[in-house]
């Protein structure tokens, strides 16, 4: 066996360990297994919702990205960054007071119990939007996996998804959320110490940053230029549609499950400022290593057309790197890929249990259960599934957004909403998001932004046609 192959597996084993010893601090119940009894500090929170959020996305799908369009990719993570904290501010807080005021487990609760009441139909549409969607997004994180164990072992594509499948479920079975936050936050380390160490033995070999710019500069004349190219609208206000559809990307982090839970999770609601803090912090640091590894690959793998840029990563450490930090780079992506499934999986497991069966299921066995059943439906998806990492988890992205973003902020405005207007919310944002990708023009504007903008729009109609008395059915 290969030393490559060892310290790789010697990385998942320590990760293996770490989530199964969270369930020595297991209360075996519902609350324990998917809000850990709200018992997370700050700082672990923190480095948990980075690795969730910096999924196989960053590590294949950003770093593809930023080699093939150079510097103009810097406005994805600017503006989803920029719509995330706009948003922290709004909703962080008030989504973890009410989620133990009300002991809400799933997002499907956060919704249709926000206020008390007990709506439902609209649980059961945002159960199934939660399972349907977060599974694609899961299987998204197994290809990422896959697609680098093929290319520094020469694996089968199929390899990666199947083993990351099975250590994701063997510490969600053991701690649950407890167990997906522990391991995150030791993934966190491996991620940031990864990128890093490929960024700077990157550079050396290019000859310095000065000599990394002038070979950057000559890729193509606006290879080094912030400005976005290509775009329907070669104006200032295609730029400006542009940035703007990745603030509301941005935006669109209330939407997402299975980032929300960590904030969910903490011990103190008066904590959230220091656990914003944390995540920002170490999150900007991430995504800064992120495009410097994307930049640096492009001038480390010069032929464009040989090979595919979302394997720029894993083949630049093949060839820049000793055996055993080559193993640190596999695990750090890995580690990225895992850290984003286990939560997916877990916040579909409460959308089974708590939102779509008939009668609520309370037994930790059932969900349990639900979490086998949902790694498998996302592992056959990694194996059968089509499409690249970049398109399933954006498309997936902005479904969820859509679909839950401006109900929740609306909710955290203390506003008030009827069960009828709140599916047409949801409902309105997914068929806008649908149809302006079918229309082709997410490369202008990307199409979370007139998803979100189309639910927002929905509640001001209906908040208009709609009595008080009506819009307080039911609280």
């Amino acid at each position: 066996m290969s030393t490559v192959v060892i310290s790789f597996l010697c990385f998942l084993g320590v990760f293996v360990l770490i989530g199964v010893s969270s369930s020595m601090k297991a209360q075996h119940s519902n609350n324990d297994y998917l809000l850990a009894g709200h018992d997370i500090p700050p700082w672990l929170a923190a480095l948990s919702a980075v690795a969730t959020n910096n999924s196989g996305y960053m590590f294949i799908g950003l770093i593809g990205f930023t080699y093939t369009s150079g510097l103009q990719s810097i406005w994805l993570m600017v503006g989803w960054i920029l719509g995330d904290l706009i948003m922290a501010r709004y909703v962080h807080k008030k989504l973890r007071a009410n989620t133990e005021k009300q002991n809400l487990l799933s997002f499907g609760g956060v919704l249709s119990r926000w206020h008390g009441t007990d709506y439902r139909k609209l649980r059961f549409i945002v159960g199934i939007i939660t399972v349907l969607f977060l599974g694609i997004y899961a299987a998204a994180q197994f290809k990422a996996g896959s697609k680098a164990l093929h290319v520094l072992f020469d694996w089968n594509y199929n390899t990666g998804a199947i083993i990351g499948a099975i250590i994701v479920f063997a510490y969600c079975l053991s701690g649950g959320i407890r167990a997906s936050i522990w391991t995150d936050a030791a993934q966190s380390f491996v991620m940031i110490i990864a990128m890093a160490a490929l960024f700077i033995v990157g550079v050396q070999d290019a000859g310095g940053l000065s000599s990394l710019f002038n070979q950057l500069d000559k890729v193509s004349p606006t290879y080094l230029s912030v400005a976005p190219t290509g775009l329907p609208w070669d104006n200032g206000i295609g730029v400006f549609f542009f940035i703007l559809g990745w603030v509301f990307a941005g935006f669109g982090v209330i939407g997402q499950p299975h980032i929300m839970i960590r904030f969910m999770t903490i011990d103190n609601t008066n904590n959230m400022k220091k656990t914003q803090i944390y995540y920002y912090s170490f999150y900007i640091a991430f995504t800064i290593l992120t495009y410097g590894v994307g930049l640096v690959s492009r001038v480390i793998l010069p032929e464009a057309q040989a090979f595919d840029a979302e394997l720029a990563l894993p083949t630049m450490s093949q060839q820049l790197l000793p055996d055993v930090l080559i193993g640190v780079v596999l695990a750090g992506l890995f580690s990225a890929t895992m850290s984003t499934a286990d939560s997916q999986i877990l916040s579909c497991s409460a959308a089974f249990t708590r939102d779509l069966m008939p009668k609520k299921r309370d037994d930790l066995l059932s969900t349990k259960l639900a979490t086998a059943g949902v790694t498998l439906i996302a592992l056959f998806v990694a194996l059968y599934g089509g499409s690249n990492v970049f398109e399933l988890v954006v498309f997936s992205w902005s479904i969820l957004a859509a679909s839950f973003g401006p109900l929740l902020f609306v909710y955290t405005l203390d506003k008030k909403v009827s069960e009828g207007l709140g599916i047409a919310m949801i409902l309105a944002g997914i068929i806008s998001t649908l149809s302006w990708k079918a229309a082709g023009l997410s490369g202008a504007f990307y199409e979370v932004a007139p998803g979100i903008m189309a639910g927002v729009l929905t509640y001001l109609i209906g908040s208009m046609i709609t009595t008080p008395e009506e819009a307080s059915t039911n609280y």
